[in-house]
């Protein structure tokens, strides 16, 4: 359907680990009665992670997520949200194993919960990756984990799942990202102490007594603290066009594979917009002078947790030649005609590039249809869209 947004600025659809089909109800997260009837309903799903790669399964030459009930998981998990947060702070003993249980959201699509205005099958994430310290729930998750491979399942590391269905992979990304953000902070970065998982996983708190010992104070507590939330990390990844529109600027990092070229990239910087991001990294990689810089698309990127906005750029008229001497990261740069790159997104389509070998020594090759980069070159290349009117 046309409208006056895709007339002027296309339609790049949803990338890879995006299109999430849950809705995050995020402000029931707080709400423990809430959590608890959407972990013991029948119709609950949950997906395991271990060491942060998930369950899947073999269906009909498709990978899919391979989900199990409550019962499979409650002798490990027990129900977390039985009382609410801030009894269980009352409550936290750093001595014992905390469960971490994920609520990921509600698939209204599906028969489930039903509970006033909200409805649908609630889904979690668990982690069956238990610290050796505790070694009873070490015993039991490792014996839920080979329950599950004797069912047919298996945990493959799937560092880009591109395996799964486009849907499938966007659960699984904000599974991977929420259950890793957990895992790598389980003490407090204000005070150094163990912290406790609250509302529904997705926040950690610093809890003022310990039943295991004294409790120094933390300046985290009482307080809103980038501290206690998940970290996302902006990335900025630009299609750089030149001045006359026929062109595009790629380059070569020294890890990627031969002939294997891709959208310049870079993290936003403190205090730093987007399009400021986008000059700095491409004058600092490439020594190209851009000007006008539009978001064309986003992407959530789980490794580990990155959001990448996807640009278009457009290259200042003396702002052409190609220096490398400022950082030193990239092993080439160079600007390639459209006909060349129309060609090697053709091919991107049909071959997995980081592993298939050019045709011959001129080929370029590409970033597959699941990478943002290769939806920013399609839309430059084919399909014309270099920097659209401003409204």
């Amino acid at each position: 359907m046309s409208t006056l947004l895709t007339r002027r600025f296309g339609n790049p659809g949803d990338c890879f680990y995006a299109g999430n089909p849950l809705n995050r109800v995020s402000f029931k997260r707080e709400d423990n009665e809430f959590l608890s009837q959407a972990l013991t309903h029948e119709s609950a799903l949950f997906l395991p992670l271990q060491e942060l790669n998930p369950a899947v399964k073999q269906v009909d030459r498709s990978t899919l997520l391979n989900y199990i009930p409550y019962y499979v998981i409650k002798p490990l998990i027990g129900n977390p949200f039985a009382v609410s947060d801030d009894e269980r702070e009352k409550q936290f003993d750093s001595s014992k194993y905390q469960p971490l249980v994920v609520f990921l959201g509600l698939n209204s699509s599906e028969e489930g919960l039903n509970i006033g205005a909200y409805s649908g099958r609630p889904y979690f994430a668990v982690d069956l990756t238990v610290n050796t310290e505790f070694a009873a729930e070490q015993t039991l998750a490792q014996k839920i984990v080979e329950d599950i491979i004797a069912d047919g399942a298996s945990f493959p590391a799937v560092r880009f799942g591109f395996a799964l269905s486009p849907t499938d992979a966007a659960v699984y990304a904000q599974a991977r990202m929420f259950v890793d953000w957990n895992s790598r902070n389980p003490y407090c970065g204000g005070c150094g102490q163990r912290t406790l998982t609250i509302s529904g996983g997705c926040k950690r708190a610093c809890p003022s007594t310990d039943r295991a010992g004294e409790r120094r104070p933390c300046p985290t507590r009482g307080t809103l603290t980038n501290l206690s939330f998940p970290r996302t990390d902006p990335t900025v990844i630009a299609a750089v066009v030149n001045a006359n529109g026929d062109k595009i600027l790629l380059g070569r990092n020294k890890r990627f594979p031969k002939q294997f070229y891709s959208c310049l990239a870079g993290f936003v910087e403190p205090a730093e917009s987007i399009e400021e991001a986008v000059r700095r990294e491409i004058w600092e990689e490439a020594g190209v002078h851009c000007g006008r810089v539009v978001v064309y698309v986003t992407q959530p990127w789980p490794y580990p947790a990155n959001l990448m906005l996807g640009c278009i750029a457009e290259a200042k008229a003396d702002g052409h030649d190609v220096c490398l001497s400022h950082d030193p990261e990239l092993h080439d740069a160079r600007w390639f005609d459209f006909d060349k790159v129309s060609a090697a997104l053709d091919f991107s389509k049909t071959y997995d590039t980081m592993s298939t070998p050019p045709p011959d020594d001129e080929f370029l090759l590409l970033p597959g249809p699941n990478a943002v980069a290769h939806n920013l070159i399609d839309a430059v290349v084919n399909s014309h869209i270099h920097l659209p009117p401003r409204m």
